[in-house]
């Protein structure tokens, strides 16, 4: 079933704000579902903002805030006509769409759509979410369900994830608290932080530093533009790699923690003091080293062309 908001009774106006030589006139619109936890909330919007949070109730409530590039009501209205609003319940999953016909002649990208869509959604913590917007940030609270995030404009800032995690920007950072199962953050313009990740994590940038405060099973990171910070909390399950071009690399893994390390830098020196490695190239305090800790394992491999490369222990 689709909502058009022309039909909806449930609106509101706010006070005019001066937007590319535009007023913006805001219209809101609610709409809720009774579901079971356990579906999945399916968000698309052009140059608006998503943001979900949990409830301990069994239902979803989405709100659509509008916010319209026009002069008068007369003006909005005519803007709407050509905006498709959809919010519908398919089983126990939800959908929320905004879509605006094609560009016109004469306006640019700058001020296309003439209307941008935020989705603000409430759902139970039981719940995944497949998100997508080409021109605002996304955020996430406390999920126990899969999260897909996608956008070309803004930030994306997930809480606690009880399952996989995929999140992608073009155009700023990413934050995740906490994922229970695997981990894929990428963007091409930030930096990407994550508190602790139980499954496999993938992390890459272009154009920032990445941050891992524990990790407890493999991890790739790599940066072109920063640093890199990891700590791998207990044994290294799988192998693990780290590296970037435009910063150091440091990485803090358990003291009892057996693999291979192979560390090279092109920028500084590699400091592993505290290790019990057998050498098997390289050595400390030089930008090679490659050997043995505590009798190996799964490889370590760490590369920078900017900064020096730390490896220590707990």
């Amino acid at each position: 079933m689709k909502f058009l908001p022309r039909l909806v009774v449930a609106a509101s106006l706010s006070g005019a704000i001066t937007l590319n030589a535009q007023a913006r006139i805001e219209r809101t619109i609610e709409k809720s579902f009774t579901v079971q936890p356990g579906g999945t909330l399916h968000v698309e919007t052009l140059g608006g903002e998503i943001r979900v949070s949990a409830s301990n109730d069994p239902v979803v409530k989405v709100t659509a805030r509008e916010k319209i590039r026009a002069d008068s009501d007369a003006e909005a209205d005519e803007v709407l006509k050509k905006l498709t609003l959809t919010m519908e319940q398919n089983g126990d999953d939800v959908t929320a769409i905004a879509k605006y016909e094609s560009m016109m002649p004469g306006f640019h990208w700058g001020s296309w759509p003439p209307v941008n869509v935020d989705f603000i959604v409430t759902v139970p913590a039981k719940y995944a979410a497949d998100l997508h917007t080409s021109g605002g940030g996304i955020t996430v609270g406390d999920l126990n369900g899969k999260v897909l995030a996608r956008t070309s404009g803004g930030s994306v800032k997930l809480g606690k994830i009880g399952a996989d995690v995929d999140a992608r920007t073009s155009g700023g950072n990413v934050t995740l608290d906490e994922a229970a199962g695997s981990v894929q953050l990428h963007s091409s313009g930030g930096n990407i932080a994550v508190g602790r990740a139980s499954g496999p994590a993938e992390l890459s940038t272009s154009g920032g530093g990445i941050k891992i405060d524990s990790v407890a099973n493999a991890i790739h990171a790599s940066t072109s533009g920063g640093s890199v910070r990891a700590t791998i909390a207990g044994p290294l399950k799988d192998d693990c790699v780290l590296s970037t071009s435009g910063g150091s690399v440091k990485v803090t893994v358990d003291k009892s923690a057996a693999f291979r390390l192979d560390a090279s830098t092109s920028g500084g020196n590699v400091d592993a003091a505290g290790l019990t490695i057998m050498i098997e190239n390289g050595s400390p305090g030089r930008s090679r080293l490659a050997g043995a800790v505590n009798g190996g394992g799964p490889l370590l491999k760490l590369r920078s062309s900017g900064g020096g490369i730390v490896v220590k222990s707990l």
